[in-house]
């Protein structure tokens, strides 16, 4: 019986230790997981920064970006009170310059007054930098033209919505989400044709000039003729003394052989610079100097 029970009493001491032992490891197990979970979620919360930090590298790197030049695009909105013209079929066109976007768009009618991008409270403030109107004819299916009010709109983003407020004639401001998507490289003067319905005429249009020593330049606005596919331009120099000029690759003279030189030339495009050459005989001998003209759509007008 002796014997028996100090075997008991040794298998309940060796449970005892085993049990302590047990409550030693895992005191330093806790002990260590106290240590080392914040390293561990350490870990974790990198890896998932990391995962972070990459997802917004793809989104980044989704964002819609494309190279300098002149597209048409949706032209979306929130409100069936403000889109554009009918006769636009829903599109405006896009200018890219040094990664900078700008569409212009003709609206329904001269009712809107006044653009914001932003919110309709900022536009309110001293100071805003309101959008002002421009007057664009649009040519409708049935060959009716209106006159109504056209903006150019910065734009943050494509294919993605943003915000642009308005004032009407009543002078209430509203704030408007919109979104400019789909664009398509404008090139041509068929696209043109087609995109603003222009019907055959003649049209004044604004234009920019560059190039050269500066001490001559082409007059804006000039006189556009549309006659089918066809688009002309009927340009005059601020100087006399141009014998003819180079379009294309091919050489136009001037129209007329009294006072400033006067040419008429081809529109191969639309809202993005057009490279031209004029010959010079104001030096000792004859100059061709590069230049570009870029013809505004968006301000042409039927000849009065």
């Amino acid at each position: 019986m002796k014997k028996k029970g100090i075997t008991i009493l040794s298998t309940l001491l060796l449970v005892c230790s085993l049990l302590c032992g047990c409550a030693d490891k895992s005191s330093v197990q806790e002990n260590g997981i106290k240590e080392e979970t914040p390293a561990t979620e350490s870990f974790v919360d990198t890896e998932e920064e990391e995962t972070s930090a990459q997802s917004e590298i793809v989104v980044e790197e989704e964002k819609v970006a494309i190279p300098d030049g002149t597209y048409t695009a949706d032209f979306d909105t929130d409100s069936s009170m403000f889109h554009v013209s009918e006769a636009c079929n829903g599109k405006g066109i896009l200018t890219v310059e040094n990664g900078e976007m700008t569409i212009h768009i003709s609206l329904m009618s001269k009712k809107i007054i006044n653009l914001y991008p932003g919110l309709a409270e900022d536009a309110e403030k001293d100071g805003a930098e309101l959008l002002m109107p421009k007057e664009d004819t649009v040519t409708y299916s049935d060959g009716l033209t209106e006159e109504v009010y056209g903006f150019d709109v910065p734009v943050p983003v494509l294919e993605e919505e943003f915000d642009l407020a308005l004032v009407g004639t009543k002078g209430t401001w509203y704030d408007h989400k919109v979104k400019v998507s789909n664009p398509e490289p404008l090139e041509g003067e068929t696209q043109t044709e087609n995109i603003f319905q222009m019907e055959d005429g003649t049209y004044t249009i604004d234009l920019a000039f560059e190039g050269g020593s500066g001490k001559a330049k082409v007059l804006s606005p000039a006189t556009v003729t549309v006659s089918g596919e066809n688009v002309t331009a009927t340009i005059q120099w601020s100087s006399p003394n141009y014998d003819y000029m180079i379009v294309d690759g091919k050489k136009y003279l001037p129209i007329n052989t009294e006072g400033d030189s006067v040419f008429e030339i081809p529109v191969l495009f639309f809202d993005k610079p057009m490279d031209v050459i004029g010959d010079t005989v104001a030096m000792s001998t004859p100059h061709e100097i590069e230049y570009t003209l870029t013809f505004y759509s968006d301000t042409m007008k039927p000849a009065e």
